[in-house]
């Protein structure tokens, strides 16, 4: 097993998933969301590695030095913009080929994370993440958010930067903070941004 390292974990989920997929045409919904999550993969502008594809989310992640505050923001507004422009495109060349409506349901949300309690184990080909701040991660997608898209920045990803780098990337919206009691963890403190002021017109 590789030794833990400090590392930023990266998750861009796909909000409305289960509802798309269970209300839309399996032909659909097959072409829809793999191209959505493959024009994220390659909005990634900050080398961060993909560890999995679970469906509906990606799993990235970066060991080594963070990125500075601003560049980890614009890659996630990068996520986001980029995301929303694959959607309208999708919306145009299906909406016409089916006899469902594509519905308006579909959006993203990110959730950034960072430990130290995190190995790189490899399976085969491919990376699998492990150790505590894994399981954290994967938990702060179920969370008392009451929007659907959005950034989720932990108080441990915060605790990296200063305050005043944080405050000064958010002029868009404001950053709202929480946090949740789960079970085997305890709670968890983060703060959020909503994201749909990104595509307001």
């Amino acid at each position: 097993m590789d030794v833990a390292k400090p590392t930023l974990i990266c998750i861009p989920d796909i909000s409305g998933f289960t509802q798309f997929m269970s209300d839309t045409d399996i032909e659909l919904s097959a072409r829809v969301i793999p191209s959505l999550l493959n024009k994220v993969i390659y909005a990634n502008t900050i080398g961060l590695k993909v560890s999995e594809i679970e469906g509906d989310a990606i799993l990235f992640y970066k060991t080594g030095e963070l990125p500075t505050f601003e560049t980890l923001v614009n890659q996630c507004r990068k996520f986001y913009t980029d995301f929303y422009q694959q959607l309208a495109v999708l919306k145009k060349n299906y909406e016409h080929k089916t006899d469902d409506i594509f519905p308006d349901l579909l959006g993203l949300k990110i959730i950034l994370h960072y430990g130290n309690e995190v190995s790189a184990v490899p399976i085969g080909k491919n990376i699998k993440l492990m150790g505590e701040d894994v399981i954290i991660a994967h938990r702060l997608l179920k969370n008392k958010i009451k929007i659907d898209e959005y950034i989720l920045l932990s108080e441990d990803l915060l605790a990296q930067y200063k305050e005043e780098e944080i405050q000064s990337n958010f002029e868009w919206a404001r950053l709202l903070t929480k946090d949740t009691a789960y079970e085997h963890i305890g709670s968890v403190s983060y703060r959020y941004i909503n994201l749909e002021p990104l595509i307001e017109n």
